[in-house]
């Protein structure tokens, strides 16, 4: 199955958002109140609903960017957000969008690729990011299947694909997951080589 603007247009059209938690994930909001640089240029693909852009913005994070197949979750954003700016929510392709990045929040969106796309994703990652800039977020710990999405993983496999074009600074099972994830996320901190 081939995953397309117009396949995640429907699923959010239909309400078949299970991995919607409306609200920002707690993994990612404790990372994010540590950061003081306000000026940070922040990215959100796949972002979704994106409550991690919403509260990212209500922190004062005006450097924040959101690339989604789906226009009807950038839609979403925008009318619970209003002052957030329209050219700031960006209805493309991952792969194709072009850009410079201090920090990537990974939320759900690795897990939605399909498998043999993670070479890709990864090597697109490195590209989007500024020198030393980090890619931070959460990737799913549990074995990975042919059905999805969401697809699973491994810290080992994880730590082979990534390893090449990041250090790896942590990779450890989120302490404070909300129930029905815990133990099946890891939250993830890399860094550009």
């Amino acid at each position: 199955m081939e995953l397309t603007s117009t396949y995640w247009n429907n699923r959010y059209a239909e309400g078949n958002t299970g991995w919607d938690l409306k609200e920002v994930s707690p993994p990612i909001k404790a990372y994010l109140d540590q950061l003081e640089n306000k000026e940070l240029k922040i990215l959100i693909p796949g972002g979704g609903y994106s409550y991690e852009a919403q509260y990212c913005w209500e922190q004062g994070f005006k450097n924040v960017y959101v690339v989604d197949f789906s226009q009807l979750a950038l839609e979403n954003l925008k009318q619970r957000v209003p002052g957030f700016p329209s050219e700031q929510l960006i209805q493309e392709d991952f792969f194709t969008y072009d850009g410079q990045f201090d920090v990537i929040i990974e939320q759900t969106f690795f897990c939605a690729l399909q498998p043999d796309l993670r070479p890709d994703y990864v090597a697109h990652m490195h590209a989007l990011l500024k020198p030393e800039g980090k890619l931070v977020g959460l990737l799913f710990n549990f074995p990975l299947t042919e059905k999805g999405p969401p697809y699973g993983g491994s810290t080992t496999a994880y730590e082979s694909l990534f390893s090449k074009h990041f250090d790896i600074q942590k990779i450890e099972t989120a302490y404070n997951s909300i129930a029905a994830r815990a133990d099946k996320e890891l939250f993830i901190k890399m860094v550009k080589k």
